[in-house]
């Protein structure tokens, strides 16, 4: 399994591409629709893959989480992603998936892995209304191999927010104080989960916002604003003072967003706050090579409202 993990840092290279890689598994056949389906994860968030070790039941935990494992001395917690997606099957979890993202470290229990598929965001779909609404809003991209499968990729943050439910947060919105004058921020992230927290972190500041699924939504929206800035004689940066975008997008990147804004001189003065579940130092320094001003990571309230009030002082 490890074989399928080496040579991670290399990808690095793919930052401002719009390229990534993804690592396939199955939670098995869904006795509801006789259909195994295929999900996706960012190799970026993997950190290894193994069979599933000897799991410490735990009590009081959510139902799709299955308990902990001891991996090197610390307690990492276990998630039956079938379970949690709803997926009615008879087969039993052979494989677990190490993730790390948002600081976390947690495993996937999942039927089996596949192996790791290279393309580009452009190939990622936002998914259909239908598709969303039938996965609870789980599915946050959709792509379509050569072999005619549909690749699903998984909002994991969203697995993570349910999981890990905190009250930490609704006091950390509490605190917030207003930012005292009026600005705007635009803002992309394509996980409904944390274009909430976003949209909550703003309004408890009492500050405007305009948001986008994707990067390539977002683009569209910018270059709108942008063109009206022209034709009336505005700067920009009057009208947006902040950027903030995630990494994971279906159709564009953060990373080739943030090139996109750098490139183009209207956008000059405008900050790009980076924000990304993706916690490694190598996804902070690869968003500094494409231009990105500021990153913060996801699901840390606090420390998103400090960053943005710095930068809209």
């Amino acid at each position: 399994m490890s074989d399928l993990l080496k040579n991670i840092d290399a990808r690095t290279k793919l930052a401002g591409t719009n390229k990534l890689e993804i690592l396939m598994f199955s939670l098995g056949l869904d006795n509801r629709t006789g259909r195994e389906e295929t999900y996706g994860i960012n190799v970026f968030k993997v950190r290894e893959v193994m069979r599933i070790p000897k799991i410490t039941r735990a009590p009081e935990m959510p139902a799709a989480v299955e308990g902990m494992v001891s991996l090197r001395g610390a307690l990492v917690p276990v998630i039956d992603l079938a379970k949690y997606a709803g997926v009615q099957t008879d087969c039993k979890p052979e494989i677990m998936i190490v993730t790390e993202y948002n600081v976390h470290t947690q495993g996937f229990l999942v039927k089996a892995v596949d192996n790791i598929l290279r393309l580009d965001w452009s190939a990622m779909r936002v998914p259909p209304a239908m598709l969303a609404a039938e996965t609870g809003g789980l599915v946050t991209a959709i792509t379509e191999l050569k072999d005619g499968r549909l690749v699903m990729m998984m909002d994991v943050e969203k697995v993570l927010a349910e999981t890990n439910r905190s009250e930490r947060d609704d006091l950390v919105f509490k605190s917030v104080k207003p930012l005292g004058k009026e600005r705007t921020v635009f803002f992309a992230d394509d996980s409904s989960v944390a274009r909430n927290q976003i949209a909550r972190t703003l309004d408890a500041m009492e500050v405007k916002h305009i948001s986008a699924i994707n990067g390539h939504q977002a683009w569209v929206e910018l270059s709108k604003m942008a063109d009206y800035a022209d034709a009336s004689h505005t700067p920009m940066k009057n009208l947006v003072q902040v950027i903030l975008t995630d990494v994971e997008m279906p159709e564009m990147d953060g990373y080739m967003l943030t090139r996109k804004i750098k490139a183009d001189k209207r956008f000059a003065g405008i900050p790009v706050l980076m924000h990304s579940s993706l916690s490694s130092t190598s996804n902070a320094q690869m968003g500094k090579a494409v231009g990105v001003d500021e990153y913060v990571p996801k699901f840390e309230a606090q420390k998103l409202a400090q960053t943005l009030a710095r930068l809209l002082a």
